[in-house]
């Protein structure tokens, strides 16, 4: 099939756009039914290891806005549309999915799909080993699709996989994202990503909670700062631009500091800005975790926890419950079972736990 300049600015285009619409592609299966005349276009999304999709992203002609729902679950079901018999890369017809074999199949194939309004179809299955699968359905209720559809598709298929591919990748990046901020933020730390010119490029939300920003119109912020302190940043961010990876700047910010290390070179930024609060107090489970994790009962982590905080042995005994002797036999049972030789060593252990992550 040819390549045409439409074909890029209607269809591949928006379908690496889509990537970031919420729902993905609507534009792209927009442009297809315009594209095909199709009354319906849906793409269906697997993950690696999963056989069944997980998402669905639908457009409907306007002539289609009052048919009941296409059921791709209820379809697949029925040996239909989305297929894993379906051979990857190729284009299917609806004859070639019904089964002819088998009159009670074939009875509830064309019940259930007379039920959607689809008497003709087109589909192909798109496979990728990082991304996951895809099958992108057309239908239509009176005339049927024709060959130039059918070439449209399986040349859409490997730029299908190749968007895929940068999905699974993006979400792999957010998972992973996701997870960091999580850790950092119940340790109290928020990140930031500067330019040489001090300028904010992005900031998770422990930082944002700990920061002020200045407003300013465009995607890139400065931080709320006194001038002098601005000076100073910016001189910390140019400093760091392509600095080796050991080096580090202290700027104060008022109550508190910004840690700066620069950032792996073509990162899009010059420096990563570390600020820190204390968390107010451990987690509720923070307790439970210790106990599991050295075999203490739950009044010794509860009490190792007390002094991790700050606590003296007879503050945090005598809020459990304990007499000042029964508290100090209990810290010598936390020395024991923990493999620590004293208090400063015990809180050690606890802060350096995943109790504080609980």
């Amino acid at each position: 099939m040819a390549f045409l300049s439409t074909d890029q600015r209607e269809l591949y285009l928006p379908l690496m756009e889509g990537l970031l619409e919420d729902p993905p592609w609507q534009r792209f299966l927009g442009n297809l039914l315009q594209r095909t005349g199709a009354r319906r276009a849906a793409l269906a999304l697997a993950p690696p290891g999963s056989p069944a999709p997980t998402l669905t992203v639908r457009a409907d002609a306007a002539r289609a806005a009052s048919d009941p729902p296409l059921d791709l679950a209820r379809l697949a079901a029925l040996g239909l549309f989305p297929g894993t018999v379906m051979r990857t890369g190729r284009v299917y017809t609806l004859g070639e999915m019904l089964d002819f074999d088998a009159q009670a199949t074939l009875a509830a194939q064309r019940a259930a799909l007379g039920a959607m309004r689809i008497n003709h179809a087109r589909a192909v299955r798109v496979g990728n080993p990082g991304g996951g699968e895809a099958w992108l359905l057309l239908t239509r209720e009176r005339e049927d699709l024709g060959a130039a559809d059918s070439a449209l598709l399986a040349a859409l298929a490997p730029h299908i996989a190749a968007a895929l591919s940068v999905r699974a990748a993006l979400g792999r990046a957010e998972m992973r994202a996701a997870m960091a901020e999580t850790t950092l933020a119940a340790l109290g730390i928020g990140e930031i990503a500067m330019t040489a010119s001090g300028q904010v490029l992005a900031a998770d939300p422990e930082a944002e909670r700990q920061l002020a920003f200045a407003a300013e119109p465009g995607p890139l912020r400065r931080l709320q700062l006194l001038p002098e302190t601005a000076r100073a940043l910016e001189t910390a961010c140019a400093a760091l631009a392509g600095a080796p990876p050991e080096a580090r700047r202290l700027v104060p910010l008022g109550a508190r500091h910004l840690l700066l290390r620069p950032t792996p070179s073509g990162a899009g930024a010059a420096a990563i800005g570390l600020v820190r609060t204390a968390p107010p107090a451990l987690p509720a489970d923070a307790a439970k975790v210790l106990a599991a994790s050295h075999g203490l009962s739950p009044r010794e982590a509860a009490l190792a926890i007390g002094l991790a905080q700050g606590e003296t042995i007879l503050a945090a005994g005598a809020r459990l419950g304990l007499t000042p002797e029964t508290a100090r036999n209990y810290s010598k049972r936390l020395y024991a079972k923990t493999g620590t030789s004293g208090q400063a060593q015990l809180v050690a252990l606890v802060l350096g736990s995943l109790a504080p992550l609980a």
